[in-house]
């Protein structure tokens, strides 16, 4: 029965993950612009929240570099964007963002807890004064401008990124980088003793969620028209997938992917209300209530209810038995 429930309870995952992704990409032929451009900003914030989380969510190690790897794709797009194809655009951005991933880590990775974070928020802010800097002094000139492209096309290929994320993400999980990462998280002093390259293992991990990062930079780039240093390199962005992630849990993949996905709906919504320009303020308070409150995010929550239901059934079953 074991094997057969755990068989069921695949195929309907599979199912449930086949009919969303039919519908995600059928979007454009039954809904508005409008639509489809708000649901490019919510893949976007799933998509950043589940690449920091194949890194930081297994390590332990929490990377608030997130912004910079995202602006290096917006400068990718806005210096190579009139030269070059879009598609291979992004790919450079991807491939520009994995470059620096590998530096970073190479040179970070070795340090632990506060001081990792530290160094990599110190990064965003130190890329984004030092281009500021080059295009106000060097360049005479700040931002730049580049061509729209259709609404449309940056959907389909922020979900097609969106896809090869949580592919990507689901692969790592079920390899062995994926359980040497495990490991680091729960103990790295006794992994880097059973033979693994504690390392190495940090480094290409962190490196592999930089990529679609910078690819999301990259398609983002044309939707905005005109991006600067502050643009590009939001502080934002480096906190907001963190929370995100922690909302709704860290334990499982699809965890942040739910938290990005109602809170960046919940985004937009606070947005285009009435309270839009306190939106960060309420924004902030319904995390800190929902961390303080689900400290599992919404994962623990919900398992937690399945546990409660399950004895709930139990004792039911057992009371009938016993009057019978």
């Amino acid at each position: 029965m074991d094997i057969i429930s755990f068989i069921s309870k695949r195929f309907w995952v599979l199912g449930l993950l086949f009919v969303v992704l039919v519908a995600l990409a059928a979007l454009p032929l039954y809904a508005s612009s409008y639509w489809v451009v708000r649901f490019t900003a919510i893949l976007m914030y799933i998509l950043l929240t589940a690449s920091w989380a194949t890194f930081s969510g297994p390590s332990g190690y929490m990377s608030l570099a997130t912004a910079a790897f995202f602006g290096v794709g917006v400068y990718t797009s806005a210096l190579l964007g009139k030269a070059l194809p879009l598609q291979l655009v992004i790919v450079i951005g991807g491939l520009a963002s994995f470059c620096l991933g590998l530096l970073v880590g190479a040179l970070t990775l070795r340090l632990r807890g506060i001081y990792f974070a530290v160094f990599t928020f110190g990064l965003v802010l130190l890329i984004q004064r030092f281009l500021l800097w080059l295009e106000m002094t060097v360049m005479r000139t700040r931002g730049r401008i580049l061509d729209p492209v259709a609404d449309n096309t940056i959907y389909y290929i922020m979900l097609a990124i969106f896809v090869a994320t949580l592919l990507t993400a689901w692969l790592i999980g079920r390899s062995k980088f994926g359980l040497a990462l495990k490991s680091i998280g729960e103990n790295e002093e006794a992994a880097s003793h059973t033979g693994v390259n504690v390392t190495l293992v940090k480094i290409i991990t962190f490196a592999i969620s930089a990529v679609f990062m910078g690819a999301a930079g990259a398609i983002m780039a044309p939707k905005w028209v005109y991006i600067d240093p502050y643009i590009a390199f939001n502080v934002l962005l480096s906190f907001i997938p963190v929370l995100m992630a922690i909302f709704g849990g860290l334990g499982q993949l699809y965890g942040p992917i739910i938290g990005a996905a109602l809170f960046a709906y919940l985004q937009q919504e606070l947005q285009e209300s009435e309270f839009s320009e306190y939106y960060l303020f309420i924004f902030g308070g319904i995390l800190v209530v929902a961390i303080a409150f689900m400290p599992s995010g919404l994962v623990g929550l919900i398992q937690k209810l399945i546990q409660l239901i399950q004895k709930w059934r139990k004792g039911g079953t057992a009371e009938q038995n016993a009057n019978t």
